[in-house]
């Protein structure tokens, strides 16, 4: 009486596993992880991408925390939350212990019902990267540029934004860099007058991106639709690296900032995610 139900049980068991392996045989397969924008649909010029992860790569340098974007055309017929956790498993940003990856997603092409932008937030950075203030960004910062499909200028403010809040984690410091301190003179004058100029600018730059809906971002004719236009984004961004630069680091930073050029890889090469975990914290939008 026993055997039949023992029987009934596994081959239900094997059926769910054959649909289940045939389900995921139709999924969208993750990409491998070759660099910090990895973008399969061209919606970046190549100077773009390449600014974009000149940028990325300068902040891991001088901060250890890891923000990555991914840009696709669809995740069907999965919704972006089920394959956000699937890249982020596979591509494990951030520091083994610390959990300080980040995670950027836009499926262009995606039906609203499955969503088109996805920000997956590790472990580690959810005290101050909240799914409120993921939200938040996805929707206040990142959309009205993709209104206009500005796609290079809602992908660096939503990357300022994700940068100007991991700022705030005290995190544990990179490994040792191999730059030299900037020179100085005897008294760290122009050290502290640059200091003293980030210190500003970041100020600002932390009211303009938080201000509430319908500010200026979104008045037509704004230069850069926003003030994030290309020929800013170097000097905004390199703000932003400095700061972090003096709150992550010594005073071997100090003076000497960021030039707000790009670099083509930071501290030479990508060697990938660095074990760092996800549980599905972050947030989901649309534009």
């Amino acid at each position: 009486m026993t055997t039949l139900p023992r029987v009934l049980w596994a081959f239900m068991l094997t059926l769910l596993l054959a649909c289940s392996a045939h389900a995921q045989g139709q999924f969208k397969p993750v990409p491998a992880l070759r660099a910090r924008v990895t973008d399969e649909i061209g919606m970046l010029t190549p100077d773009q991408r390449q600014k974009l992860e000149g940028v990325l790569a300068d902040y891991e340098a001088k901060t250890g925390s890891q923000i990555a974007v991914l840009l696709v055309s669809s995740t069907e017929p999965e919704a972006i939350e089920q394959y956000g956790i699937r890249v982020a498993d596979a591509w494990k940003l951030g520091r083994k212990g610390v959990d300080d990856g980040v995670l950027l997603i836009v499926a262009k092409d995606n039906p609203k019902a499955l969503r088109r932008l996805r920000i997956e937030a590790g472990r580690g950075v959810q005290g101050v990267l909240t799914d409120a203030q993921s939200k938040r960004i996805l929707e206040d910062t990142i959309a009205p540029h993709f209104r206009q499909q500005d796609w290079y200028g809602g992908l660096v403010a939503g990357v300022g934004a994700i940068a100007t809040l991991l700022n705030q984690e005290k995190f544990p410091a990179p490994q040792a860099q191999t730059q030299a301190p900037a020179a100085q003179d005897d008294e760290g004058g122009p050290g502290v007058v640059v200091t003293i100029f980030m210190l500003i600018v970041g100020i600002a730059l932390v009211r303009s991106i938080f201000r509430p809906r319908r500010t200026r971002l979104m008045q037509p004719g704004y230069p850069g639709t926003g003030g994030w236009g290309s020929g800013a984004t170097g000097f905004i961004l390199g703000n932003i690296l400095a700061n972090a630069a003096h709150q992550h680091d010594d005073d071997r930073w100090r003076g000497g900032g960021f030039s707000g050029g790009f670099s083509d890889g930071g501290g030479g090469g990508f060697s990938g995610g660095g074990g760092g975990s996800f549980d599905g914290g972050g947030a989901s939008g649309d534009w």
